[in-house]
C-alpha cells in the first residue's frame, strides 16, 4: 500500500499545478459586457486545430486482429431489448496491441495510431498518451468487454482482492474504482477521433454478463422516478440483487475506523438512519463528507459503481471528434478537471441509465458543437463536484452549438452536482427535435439542478435560439419533498414536464447531509421555440412552461447558526414563445424566486411583458 500512496500524492502534486496553472487565472478574466463576444472569443481559441507527428501506427502492426460477431439478447434502453451484435466466444484480445501501438507511438514523440475497418474486439481500456491522436477509420467498431473484471486488470493501483483500479471521479466524487473504457489521467495534445459514424465505441452496457444475467446497466439498481412517461424500469433489475442503490455488506458498519477524527454527531448526520448509507452510491458520498482520502476510498470488485465510457482527468488539448459512442455502462463522456477540450461532431447514441451524453466536469475552455445526442439521462450536464471533492474549482468558459438532442431527461443541463461553483456558460443554436416524443419523450429543455448538499453557486449563464419543434413531455413527474417541507410531496414536477426548469431542491431524500445553500443567478434565456404536439387527443407543448423551486430552507440539517438561503434572482427570459402548456391553468411555477422578467414571451397564445416573483 506504500506505493499506492506515493503514486497517489504524485497524482495529486500533478493536479495541483494543473490548479495553480490555470485556476486563478481564469478565475480573474474580465467578462465583455457583451457576453456573446465572450463566447466568440472561446470559440476562436479553442477552432485552433491541434497538431501531431506525421506517422501513423496501425494497430494490425502489433497484433491485433478483426474478431467474429453473433447474435446476443441484450437491452437497448431501460425498457427494451433485441438481438444485437456482440464478439464469438473466444475471440482475439486486442488490449495488448492497441496498448502496445499506443506505447510505441508516444516512444516516437507522438502521431496517429490508427485502428482500421473491421470489428474488434478489446478487455481493457484504452489509455490516451500525450500527442497521440487514436483515430478509427470507417467501419472500425470496437466492442469492448461486457465483464467488471476486465476494467480491474490493468489499473495502476493493486488494491487486492478489489482488483488492479484507476483513479477515477464516480458521480463527482473522487475514488478508485474499475477503469474507464477510454482513459486518460494528467496527458497533454491528445485526440480520439472517428472518419464518420460507422466509427464506433461500443461499451456493451446492456448485454449480459452470463446468459439471461444481470449487466452493466443492471447495477442502477431501483428507479425512483415518480409518474415517470418512460424509464420507469432497470434492465434486468429484480428488487434486493446486488446494485449501487442496493446495501452492500462489504461497506464498513461505520466511518469510525476510516475517519476516526469525527464526532459522533458528525458520524450520524453523514451516515442518517439505518444501513442505506452503505449503498455503494451512498457510501462513496459519505467517505467524502468524512474527509477519508482516495486512497482509502476503494471500489472495483465487490462494488457496483458503473464505469464513465470515457473519462479524462486533468489534461490539456482534447480533441474528441466524428465518432458513434454507444451502450455505455454510465455517463457517455466525462471530463474532469480539464482545459481546452473540444468535442465536435460526436454521435453520444445510448439510452440506457445514467447514459449522459457529455458531463464536462471543474473544466474551463470547452467546445462542444455539432453533435447529436440520443441519450437515456441527460444530453450534456455540466458539473463541478460533489460534498467536499471541490480541489478542482469550477465549470467555466464553455460553449455549446449548433447541435441536435433527440431525446433525454434535460438537452442543456447544469448540475446536479455543481459544489465547485459554474460560470460563463454559453449555449447556442440548438435544435431539440426530440423525434422520440411520442413513447420517450426529452423531459425538459433547460435544466438546473441542485439542492442543499450539492450547494455550490451558478452564474453568467446564457442561451439563445433554441428550436424544440415537437415539444418537451407533456405529463408531469413530481418530486418527492422531505418532511416538514413548506413544498407538499409530489406536488411540483421538477423532474419532467417543463420547458425550462430551475430545480434547487433535487431529489432531496438522497442525502443526509444538508448544509450548503445553493445559489443560483444571472441566467438569461431568449429565443426559445416550442412546438405542440398531440397526443391521445390533446394538444399541448409541455406541462408547464416554466418551473422554478428555489432553494428550501427546511431542508437544512446543519448546525446553528443557517447560512443565508438566497432565492433565484436575476433571471431574464426574452423573446420566447412556449407552444401551448397541458396545464394551461398554471403556466408556471416559482417558489423563492426574487423576480423572473419575462419579456415578449406567449405561452398559451398570451403574451407576457412582466416580472414574476414568489416567496419562501
Amino acid at each position: 500500500m506504500a506505493s499506492l500512496k506515493r503514486r497517489s500524492f504524485l497524482q495529486a502534486a500533478s493536479v495541483a499545478s494543473l490548479t495553480n496553472g490555470f485556476g486563478a487565472t481564469a478565475l480573474a478574466t474580465r467578462i465583455p459586457d457583451d457576453p456573446w463576444i465572450q463566447a466568440q472569443g472561446i470559440i476562436d481559441r479553442l477552432s485552433r486545430p491541434l497538431t501531431f507527428r506525421k506517422q501513423d501506427f496501425e494497430v494490425t502492426e502489433f497484433g491485433a486482429r478483426v474478431c467474429s460477431l453473433v447474435k446476443v439478447q441484450a437491452f437497448v434502453s431501460h425498457d427494451d431489448q433485441d438481438l444485437i451484435d456482440t464478439q464469438a466466444p473466444g475471440s482475439f484480445d486486442c488490449y495488448e496491441a492497441f496498448a502496445k501501438a499506443m506505447a510505441a507511438c508516444s516512444k516516437a514523440g507522438g502521431g496517429r495510431v490508427v485502428i482500421p475497418s473491421g470489428n474488434w474486439f478489446c478487455a481493457g481500456p484504452i489509455v490516451l498518451l500525450s500527442n497521440v491522436h487514436v483515430h478509427l477509420m470507417a467501419g472500425a467498431h470496437i466492442y469492448f468487454s461486457n465483464q467488471p473484471t476486465d476494467y480491474a486488470r490493468y489499473g495502476d493501483f493493486d488494491c487486492g482482492t478489489n482488483g488492479k483500479l484507476m483513479r477515477t471521479r464516480w458521480q463527482s466524487n473522487d475514488c478508485l474504482n474499475f477503469a474507464s473504457m477510454i482513459y486518460a489521467f494528467g496527458q497533454d495534445n491528445i485526440a480520439l477521433t472517428g472518419e464518420d459514424w460507422t466509427s464506433v465505441l461500443d461499451g456493451q452496457g446492456g448485454v449480459p454478463f452470463e446468459e439471461g444475467g444481470p449487466c452493466w446497466w443492471t447495477w442502477k439498481g431501483n428507479n425512483k422516478t415518480v409518474n415517470p412517461a418512460s424509464q420507469g424500469t432497470t434492465p434486468g433489475y429484480e428488487a434486493g440483487k446486488p446494485s449501487g442503490a442496493t446495501f452492500n455488506p462489504n461497506n464498513p458498519e461505520s466511518l469510525a475506523a476510516l475517519a476516526p477524527g469525527l464526532s459522533e454527531a458528525e458520524r450520524a448526520l453523514i451516515q442518517g438512519d439505518g444501513e442505506r448509507w452503505r449503498a455503494d452510491e451512498q457510501f462513496l458520498p459519505a467517505l467524502s463528507e468524512a474527509g477519508v482520502p482516495i486512497t482509502q476510498r476503494v471500489f472495483g470488485l465487490g462494488h457496483y459503481l458503473r464505469p464513465s465510457m470515457i473519462h479524462v482527468i486533468a489534461c490539456t488539448n482534447v480533441l474528441l471528434e466524428g465518432y458513434q459512442v454507444t451502450n455505455t455502462p454510465f455517463w457517455q463522456h466525462h471530463p474532469v478537471h480539464c482545459r481546452n477540450v473540444v468535442i465536435r461532431n460526436v454521435h453520444a447514441n445510448s439510452l440506457g441509465p445514467n447514459n449522459d451524453g457529455f458531463d464536462p466536469e471543474a473544466c474551463d475552455q470547452v467546445l462542444i458543437e455539432q453533435c447529436t445526442f440520443d441519450t437515456g439521462d441527460d444530453c450534456i450536464a455540466i458539473k463541478s463536484g460533489k460534498d467536499l471533492d471541490t480541489q478542482y474549482g469550477p465549470s467555466q468558459n464553455i460553449v455549446i452549438q449548433h447541435c441536435t438532442m433527440q431525446s433525454g431527461h434535460g438537452a442543456v443541463t447544469l448540475g446536479s452536482e455543481m459544489a465547485g461553483g459554474i460560470q460563463n456558460v454559453y449555449a447556442q443554436h440548438l435544435a431539440l427535435k426530440n423525434i422520440h416524443w411520442e413513447t420517450n419523450p426529452l423531459n425538459t429543455a433547460i435544466r438546473i439542478k441542485t439542492n442543499m448538499n450539492r450547494g455550490g453557486w451558478l452564474r453568467n449563464v446564457h442561451l439563445r435560439h433554441i428550436s424544440i419543434p415537437n415539444g418537451v413531455q407533456t405529463s408531469p413527474s413530481f418530486y418527492a419533498s422531505l418532511p416538514g417541507s413548506p413544498i407538499r410531496s409530489r406536488t411540483v414536477a421538477t423532474a419532467a414536464g417543463a420547458v425550462i426548469t430551475f430545480d434547487c431542491d433535487y431529489s432531496p431524500l438522497g442525502d443526509n447531509v444538508r448544509t450548503r445553500p445553493p445559489q443560483v443567478s444571472q441566467v438569461h434565456i431568449s429565443n426559445v421555440t416550442v412546438g405542440n404536439v398531440t397526443k391521445k387527443g390533446k394538444t399541448a407543448s409541455c406541462y408547464q412552461a416554466v418551473v422554478m423551486l428555489g432553494p428550501v430552507a427546511s431542508d437544512y440539517n446543519g448546525s446553528a447558526p443557517m447560512p443565508s438561503v438566497l432565492p433565484v434572482r436575476g433571471v431574464t427570459i426574452t423573446d420566447c414563445d412556449f407552444g401551448t402548456p397541458a396545464n394551461a391553468a398554471q403556466p408556471f411555477y416559482l417558489y423563492n424566486v426574487a423576480g423572473l422578467r419575462l419579456r415578449n414571451v406567449s405561452v398559451g397564445g398570451k403574451v407576457y411583458n412582466t416580472t414574476l416573483a414568489a416567496p419562501a
